[in-house]
């Protein structure tokens, strides 16, 4: 087993064995330790029934079924398909969570692209740039809003109603960047592309089943259900066709402990950082003036340094619970920012490792650059749509 683990799968062990010395060292306080760890109980509930409900939705090939239609109804149309495939990502993305467009959509888009003959880039950026800016309207869309909902104090509906304006600039500017520097007529070169054949499902029952969970989910999610009741039963009707059709895809491996361990890792050596002198640096950082816009900068230019879980969680920790709006504006800096380095989100690191697997080459100065461009751009935009409608 330990011969299998990758690089990041030795750093969120490693992130956890430090944040477990830290306890045991005294470091940590253990009622501080608890209470940490009781904050997060819901949200690994959470993160383990969404991944396994969009795994197995995957594997009942609901998102490709969609994706093909998607490419048909586009009829060849560059531009038609460029707006499906932000709706489609973006929707994912609000309902199901980031790391789901960016571990199962990715390859999903990446398997169309040959059979379309649509170059792969243009629809492997659309995934990961929205699976990042498009993660602000729900609680769910990403686990930085999870982290925050306690302290900020709104319920799913009232975060949306505050998020909606702000989740609709960040995807506008997206979509201008993701034009302009990847899908226009000069970067594509192709001036249409061949709707692929679409082809039958292999089991009717188990993509009948996905879907009815997928719709149940989202179904939950409006009557204020909470996040993990609803990724649990969700996941359980989708489990229990799998288990009466297909009992063999039913493996440890749909567990993402990774991200488990390295939640509660972090959980644990963030709080003693803060106790021991990092919440000093992190106040002189965002200023006591309560500016909006330069607690966004600081939450997104952190996520690009040290990963965006670990920014918010730092940041967070000196915004008085009062600051919703503080509060709000860190999100947007750690939900937009972190387009520029592969490291800044989760989303991105599986990301990568999905295209290094499909043989898709991501110029990496490209990349920076287009990257930091949405970031400068989008950040702003989206604080300012935040102060002026949230």
């Amino acid at each position: 087993m330990w011969q299998r683990l990758g690089v990041l799968d030795w750093i969120r062990v490693g992130l956890l064995v430090l944040g477990l010395v830290f306890v045991a060292t005294g470091l940590l306080p253990w009622d501080d330790a608890v209470t940490s760890l009781r904050e997060i109980g819901p949200l690994l509930i959470f993160l383990v029934a969404v991944i396994v409900l969009a795994e197995l939705t995957k594997e009942a090939q609901v998102f490709d079924a969609i994706a093909a239609r998607m490419a048909v109804l586009g009829r060849g149309n560059y531009a038609a398909l460029f707006f499906l495939c932000v709706i489609f990502a973006s929707f994912v993305t609000i309902f199901l969570n980031l790391d789901t467009t960016a571990v199962l959509l990715t390859p999903v888009m990446l398997a169309l692209a040959p059979r379309a003959r649509i170059a792969a880039l243009p629809l492997a950026m659309t995934t990961i740039w929205l699976a990042n800016t498009a993660s602000l309207l729900l609680p769910v869309s990403n686990l930085t809003n999870l982290l925050g909902m306690r302290k900020i104090g709104l319920d799913a509906q009232e975060f949306a109603a505050r998020m909606w304006a702000p989740q609709l600039a960040a995807i506008a500017v997206t979509m201008v960047f993701l034009w302009v520097f990847y899908w226009r007529r000069g970067e594509r070169r192709d001036l249409r592309y061949t709707p692929p054949v679409l082809e039958p499902v292999a089991d009717r029952a188990l993509f009948s089943a996905a879907s009815a969970a997928c719709v149940l989910f989202i179904a939950l999610l409006l009557v204020e259900t909470h996040v993990a009741i609803a990724a649990t039963a969700a996941a359980v009707v989708v489990a229990a066709a799998f288990a009466l059709r297909s009992r063999e895809r039913l493996t440890w491996s749909l567990i993402p402990w990774q991200l488990v361990i390295f939640v509660t890792g972090l959980f644990l050596v963030v709080p003693t950082l803060s106790l021991h002198g990092l919440s000093t640096v992190m106040t002189w950082m965002i200023g006591t003036e309560g500016d909006p816009y330069r607690t966004a900068a600081v939450g997104a230019g952190l996520s690009n340094v040290i990963n965006n879980l670990p920014a918010y969680k730092a940041v967070e920790t000196v915004i008085p619970a009062t600051d919703q709006d503080l509060l709000l504006a860190l999100l947007v800096g750690t939900n937009v920012g972190p387009v520029i380095t592969p490291w800044a989100s989760l989303a991105t690191l599986l990301w990568f490792e999905s295209c290094r697997r499909h043989d898709v080459r991501v110029p990496m100065r490209r990349f920076l650059l287009t990257g930091a461009g949405l970031a400068v751009v989008g950040v702003p935009a989206t604080v300012w749509a935040l102060v002026t409608f949230g």
